[in-house]
């Protein structure tokens, strides 16, 4: 029995992928929880089947390995879960513990069924066999294993707050063992790379890099292998469980993190070493090549480059020709362009060999990438001033063309004679003058800027002629400028001469139609305060002070027509001057000054009645208010019979001209609307008579 369970077939130190079909089984586990001894609990359910004990003892070899020699030393308590299993089952295993652990386990729970075994199959007491196993064994349900075990250090099996998912747990084992694998192994393979190329004979240093260089695994995958292990440890440390409870890493995930941090670090170190290797061998490689290539640009560039450059410096006398210029110079550009693609990839690497910072390389490589930079900047400098000197003669001659057909389209407006039909046309007419005006401004300006950007640049060109003589074909480029530049000054000039006599004709032809209208305006006014006065001034008052208030108010009340009629007035004469001056004739103003005189005749009319009535009942409510005042309560007070025929005269007088019409000269007859006031007014004189009778 003894030596069926020994770990002897077994290594000591195993790894998960090879028996992961077992520990799939989840034959025995360590869940974490910990006794109050602080000793680690190991737990082995049994099941309903009968269990493989070659297999539980593999698996309880691979689980014994795992936690240190400090945790070891504190024993483990096992927790033997029988509720499923039979009596002898759970006996073997308890047996078979003495003989795999038996210095590691301080204390075995035989968690029993709720219905006990057989006691004639239990006799076997393994209290009385303490000694001779090495730690003590007892029996207790599950609901009583609290005695011994906190229970928060226990699983939710048996009763506990603890959280352990075996499939988890087989998981982060397996991808530690590999990192671990992996990265021990590509650290031998890094070291025998580097201390190869480390070596002081040459030949030997390059068969050792020719044979070593490229290791079996990709470093940069390891290494992100090991950053992710390394983040999920750590972040399981600080994370709590679903119920809420603080969950408290199992030790070798604690044993793990400081594995993978110093395998990640001699991995960075040896993998950084690496990388130099492999930058001194491309660099050593790349050298020759460059030296060849950037001989064959220079070459180019001061040869056939230069001399299509010297060909080209003129820059045309219109658009068409400039566009043929800037054509031919982009054929250039396009041949320039396949060397300079050359050149980017030649400074890179030249770049990137620097960068290295091997002392024997550096005096050449910089004296490569001057003398290339050198010539390739002063080629693309010639290529840029080149065509920007062609752009500017484009944009020049592209604005000298927009101007001049302005300056067509403006004079062709003002060739056409102004007939407007109304002051907006002419409003109108003369926006669209100005604006076209202001656009040649614009322009001329633009144009100025441009041909003087132009004549900078020119005069520049001689930096780049290589010794040639360009000043004739400057003079004639210049000459050609300032040319352009001047007739369409003249240009301008004529036409803002014409735009000053049209704006004047036209703003007083504006100035006319406004007079007009404001003059029919008047009349309008003129006719509804009329219309007011015949309509809603009809109160005479309720007594002499309220009366006067409305003399008042009617005198002012004429002021405000008045006012108006000499607007009108003014408004007409000022249409004959206008007229005078643009020798026309006005279409409204032979008829408005009739009208708004006539007006004026009816309301001056209509305001003199107006006046009259009210004088008179100013007059009536004076008197009756004199008489009511001084007559007691009996009639017999009053004595004065002639005082009071003079107040009855007056306010029938005034009853009677309430019902006379206005008439006009034309014989028109209007009624002011006052049959209020004359109810009013017969009231009083019915009170007046009363106190006569």
């Amino acid at each position: 029995q003894k030596r069926k369970f020994t770990r002897g077939s077994y290594e000591s130190k195993m790894e998960a992928s090879v028996i992961l079909p077992i520990l799939k089984k989840k034959l025995a586990f360590l869940s974490g929880g910990k006794d109050r001894r602080s000793g680690l609990i190991l737990t082995i359910p049994l099941c309903l089947e009968q269990t493989n004990m070659d297999e539980l003892s593999v698996t309880l070899d691979y689980l014994l390995s795992i936690p240190s020699e400090k945790c070891k030393a504190r024993g483990f308590t096992v927790i033997v879960d029988g509720r499923k299993s039979q009596w002898n089952v759970v006996k073997t295993v308890v047996l078979m513990l003495q003989n795999v652990v038996p210095a590691e386990v301080s204390l075995v729970c035989v968690v029993k069924p709720d219905e006990f075994w057989d006691k004639k199959v239990t006799h076997f007491c393994f209290w009385k066999e303490k000694d001779r196993l090495g730690f003590e064994v007892i029996l207790v349900s599950a609901n009583k294993l609290t005695r011994y075990i906190e229970p928060c250090q226990l699983t939710e099996d048996f009763g506990g707050s603890l959280t352990y998912d075996h499939m988890d747990w087989l998981n982060k084992r397996l991808v530690f063992e590999k990192f671990t694998k992996e990265s021990t192994s590509l650290l031998d393979e890094l070291a025998l790379i580097n201390n190869g190329s480390d070596k002081g004979n040459q030949q030997e240093k390059e068969r050792s890099v020719d044979l070593n260089f490229l290791p079996s695994v990709d470093p940069e995958t390891v290494l992100q292998t090991g950053h992710e292990l390394l983040s999920e440890l750590q972040q399981r440390r600080f994370n709590g469980s679903d119920g809420g409870v603080s969950w408290s890493p199992m030790d070798d995930e604690l044993l793990a993190q400081p594995q993978v941090m110093k395998l990640l670090d001699s991995l960075r170190e040896q993998y950084t070493r690496y990388q130099e290797v492999c930058r001194q061998r491309s660099k050593r490689t790349q050298l020759e090549e460059i030296q060849q290539k950037v001989m064959q640009v220079v070459n180019w560039l001061e040869g056939p480059g230069s001399e299509q450059l010297r060909a080209q410096w003129g820059i045309g006398d219109s658009i068409r020709a400039s566009q043929a210029l800037q054509q031919k110079h982009e054929e250039i550009e396009s041949q320039h362009s396949e060397w300079f693609a050359v050149y980017v990839e030649l400074n890179q690497q030249i770049a990137a060999l620097l960068n290295a910072g091997d002392e024997e390389d550096l005096v050449e490589l910089k004296s490569l990438q001057q003398q290339l930079s050198d010539v390739c900047y002063r080629q693309a400098s010639q290529l840029e001033f080149r065509q920007n000197l062609l752009q500017a003669a484009l944009e020049f001659h592209g604005v000298a063309q927009d101007l001049s057909q302005q300056l067509d389209g403006l004079l062709g407006m003002l060739c056409v004679d102004v007939a407007p039909a109304d002051g907006a046309s002419i409003q109108q007419t003369l926006k669209l003058l100005e604006e076209k005006l202001k656009s040649v401004d614009v322009g001329l300006q633009g144009l100025r800027e441009k041909g003087q950007g132009l004549l900078d640049q020119i005069s520049n060109q001689a930096s780049w002629a290589y010794g040639k003589d360009v000043t004739i074909e400057n003079k004639e480029n210049v000459d050609h400028i300032q040319g352009v530049m001047e007739d369409m000054q003249l240009r301008k000039q004529r036409c803002e001469d014409m735009v000053d006599v049209r704006r004047l004709k036209m703003l007083q032809m504006v100035q006319l139609f406004k007079c007009e209208e404001d003059a029919a305006q008047a009349v309008e006014w003129l006719s509804e305060l009329l219309d007011a006065l015949l309509k809603t001034h009809i109160r005479l008052g309720d007594d002499a002070q309220e009366t006067k208030v409305l003399l008042e108010k009617h005198r002012k009340f004429v002021d405000v027509a008045q006012s108006t009629y000499d607007y009108g007035r003014q408004l007409l004469q000022a249409t004959v001057v206008l007229c005078q001056s643009l020798r026309c004739t006005s279409r409204s103003s032979g008829d408005t000054l009739p009208r708004l005189n006539r007006v004026w005749k009816q309301f001056t009319i209509a305001s003199e009645e107006r006046v009259h009535r009210l004088e008179m009942a100013i007059a009536f409510h004076s008197n009756a208010e004199k008489i009511l005042q001084d007559c007691p309560e009996e009639p017999e007070a009053i004595n004065d019979e002639e005082q009071f025929d003079e107040i009855e005269a007056v306010g029938k007088s005034l009853l009677d001209r309430l019902t006379v019409p206005v008439v006009y000269p034309d014989g028109t007859k209007l009624h002011f609307k006052n049959g209020q006031a004359k109810k009013i007014l017969c009231m009083e004189v019915s009170v007046i008579t009363l106190a006569a009778g």
